[in-house]
């Protein structure tokens, strides 16, 4: 294997980036949408919330498919530890956590489907972004980045939203 030029990762960083929507005042921080942003740009999904017990617990349970630039985004009530896994998912995913920040703090990537065995997040855990498996690294969305999404406290938001 030979290893990329930075400027090729970068190019096909904001190539990605740049599929996904790079995101603009007008659209940002809308409920079904979270961004991040980090040393590769810019990059948006469109997102199902999980917010509620029951819609944690379920997930991405029994899917054959996630499109391109889409994910899930789990909202808790406050920090805590977080341990996910794929009883019954069925595609790979790659799974963001960040803090009340919005900071990512952990990335785990290409989650097995079906697997029983935990994936922790760490501590502190205040949202969790499922994604394609393998989108993650394929971006350079690693820890240090910071997510956007109006379910972050914003007083606290390492990137917050513009006010409307």
């Amino acid at each position: 294997m030979t290893a990329a030029r930075p400027g090729a990762v970068l190019a096909l960083a904001l190539a990605l980036a740049s599929a996904f929507g790079v995101a603009g005042p007008a659209d940002a921080c809308s409920a079904g949408r979270v961004e991040l942003r980090g040393p590769f740009g810019t990059a948006a999904f469109s997102v199902e919330i999980a917010d509620e017990p029951a819609e944690r617990a379920a997930g991405l349970m029994h899917r054959t498919s996630l499109p391109l630039g889409s994910g899930m985004l789990f909202i808790y009530e406050y920090p805590q530890s977080v341990a996910f896994w794929m009883e019954n998912t069925l595609i790979p995913l790659d799974m963001i956590f960040a803090d009340e920040t919005g900071k990512v703090v952990r990335v785990h990537a290409r989650a097995v489907p079906l697997d029983r065995t935990p994936i922790p997040g760490g501590d502190g855990i205040l949202a969790v972004l499922e994604i394609n498996g393998g989108l993650a690294a394929r971006i350079g969305i690693e820890p240090g980045a910071e997510l956007r999404h109006p379910a972050l406290p914003q007083d606290r938001a390492a990137w917050p939203c513009e006010p409307p």
